[in-house]
């Protein structure tokens, strides 16, 4: 690493987000994922023996994937390499692969290959991998936030123990929060920031299990506050509704989010409860989802067997009513779909 090298690490890691410099370095300081790094769990047994074989974590976005990624390379004694997969190609690859074979017949030391976003690499990258998982050269950490079971290739899953990472709950989050506003040397500690309960509930709830994008809420707050006259800077609630808006809805066009949205919706029809009816359809139309996909899904769920010999009870004319521009009025037909549908099967 020459000068230039040695300023420019230092530099970003001083500009990092909150979010990024606030990551624990140490497995017991990671909050949350408690069911597969408590104490008495594999993952935590295997990172503190440093007895790691081929992992894929997988979870919604700022659950902890990268971050314990990163403890292990703090804790372990083999070589740590890292890829992002939305940048490296196959010679990145083919250095790390050679880099491992001399660590390993130079100095027996094991070479640690964590690949961020590996669901964005292609099948043809990803079996370049399997003989050297296989044999061992490398140890492979791979990060995702698609379901690896239909996005990584079955023979590196087959090679690899898969763990779900799950969205933090709030008291996670807030812990977090209350750490970045007190922590002086990663934190925004030094800002001399206060924040009250009522805005810390606020931005844990908000976020959405999401510590991303709660910490990054709480420095935009920290950062364009202007100090009180005691010199303090006070997070209100006003201030943190400021900063995240609404919730990130948890959504997408062809995975998993938006197909078992649509079956929840379909069968909160079909079982005749309108109240979870509105709210799929509601949330599928925050998210952006194309009126003719819902109105689709609500001539399948109509149109189907509601479970009590009724088929072919809706017709699509009615939905012309409702959809993305009339959102209230394709609820209140949702709705209503539903409460006939518990006419129909005898108040069930």
């Amino acid at each position: 690493m020459d000068l230039f090298d040695y300023m420019r690490k230092n530099t970003i890691e001083q500009e990092a987000p909150l979010a990024s410099r606030l990551r624990p370095s140490t497995l017991d300081e990671v909050v949350g994922q408690k069911h597969i790094i408590g104490k008495d769990k594999l993952l935590y047994r295997a990172i503190k023996a440093d007895k790691l074989g081929s992992l894929i974590f997988y979870g919604p976005p700022g659950t902890g994937k990268t971050t314990l990624a990163r403890v292990i390379a703090n804790t372990t004694s083999a070589r740590f390499e890292q890829l992002n997969a939305t940048v490296a190609g196959k010679k990145d690859m083919e250095q790390v692969v050679q880099d491992a074979k001399d660590a390993l017949g130079m100095y027996g030391k094991r070479t640690i290959l964590f690949i961020d976003e590996i669901h964005r690499f292609n099948k043809g990258q990803q079996d370049y991998l399997l003989p050297f998982v296989e044999d061992g050269t490398i140890l492979l950490i791979g990060a995702t936030t698609e379901n690896p079971y239909f996005e990584v290739n079955g023979a590196l899953i087959s090679r690899s123990r898969i763990f779900e990472l799950k969205p933090l709950e709030n008291a996670d989050i807030r812990e977090l929060l209350e750490r970045a506003l007190h922590d002086k040397e990663k934190g925004m500690g030094s800002y001399r920031a206060e924040a009250t309960d009522e805005a810390l509930d606020f931005l844990a709830d908000m976020a959405g299990g999401d510590a991303r994008a709660a910490l990054n809420a709480i420095e935009l707050g920290i950062l364009t506050t202007e100090r009180s006259e005691d010199g303090l800077i006070h997070i209100t609630l006003d201030v943190a509704q400021e900063c995240i808006q609404r919730r990130a809805v948890k959504y997408d066009k062809t995975g998993d989010n938006h197909y078992d949205t649509i079956s929840a919706f379909i069968k909160s029809m079909r079982g005749t409860d309108p109240d979870a009816a509105v709210y799929y359809l509601a949330k599928m139309l925050d998210a952006g989802d194309h009126d003719l996909c819902i109105g689709g899904c609500r001539q399948c769920g109509s149109a189907g067997d509601s479970g009590c010999g009724q088929r072919g009870a809706g017709s699509g004319a009615d939905w012309s009513a409702g959809g993305a521009d009339y959102p209230v009025a394709g609820g209140y037909l949702c709705g209503e779909r539903a409460e006939e549908q518990r006419g129909v099967c005898g108040g069930r």
